[in-house]
């Protein structure tokens, strides 16, 4: 358990020892990080806010690592920005602070029984690559820099070769849940990716069918 909430840790800890877990309690970002690679742990509880390294950096450092231990991140209260961002990086599962112990214990055993995930295997899409491993994205040999939103929305476009894709579809699967704005910041992302994905490499990857959605051609034109 990673969390600098010095109380908090002790008495979850406490908790889950009585519920028949072995816990390691760490206080620092930087400190778990090492700890999650050096030992073989069957689930990390992570808060977000941590001193040294944040949780987000943590998780996203793991999975560079190829460390596939089930993550269940802790967010803020009202932190649906965080749940989406903790998902987008890697984690396996969210509990919003103040918990239930009851829900903690039951989602770790849960996430305990589902075991580590094999790792996500790279997506190609004629010399496009992403992958999800890393968030490495890449046209050619050459590295492709994007935000967690463009990588998100070209990961579900390169899960879909060749579909149309509706922008509700879009939405629904690369933004929160509780998103409720213009469904046109769908054409504005797609302008984003075009930008870095197509433009500098003298294709069109994104194809815009009028009235329909998009649709990630196979070799780009």
């Amino acid at each position: 358990m990673v969390e600098d909430e010095v109380r908090l840790a002790e008495t979850v800890s406490r908790g889950l020892r009585a519920e028949g877990f072995v816990v390691d309690t760490i206080h620092d970002g930087a400190e778990g990080l090492a700890e999650a690679q050096l030992r073989d742990y069957d689930v990390i509880v992570l808060d977000i806010m941590l001193p040294s390294m944040n949780g987000y950096d943590v998780c996203r450092e793991l999975r560079k690592a190829g460390v596939w231990v089930p993550i269940l991140m802790l967010t803020a209260k009202d932190g649906e920005y965080d749940e989406a961002d903790a998902l987008d990086l890697g984690a396996d599962d969210y509990l919003t602070k103040p918990f239930s112990f009851v829900v903690l214990v039951a989602r770790l055993r849960a996430l305990v029984r589902r075991g580590a995930p094999k790792r996500p295997s790279v997506l190609t899409v004629g010399d496009l690559t992403l992958d999800p491993a890393t968030r490495m994205v890449g046209r050619g040999g050459t590295e492709i820099a994007l935000t967690p939103r463009e990588f998100a929305l070209l990961h579900f476009l390169m899960r879909h070769p060749g579909e149309v894709l509706s922008k509700t579809a879009i939405v629904q699967s690369v933004w929160d849940l509780n998103y409720d704005g213009d469904e046109n910041v769908v054409e504005v992302y797609v302008g984003y990716l075009r930008r870095k994905i197509d433009q500098p490499f003298g294709t069109t990857t994104i194809q815009t069918m009028r009235g329909a959605g998009y649709r990630l051609l196979g070799d780009g034109v």
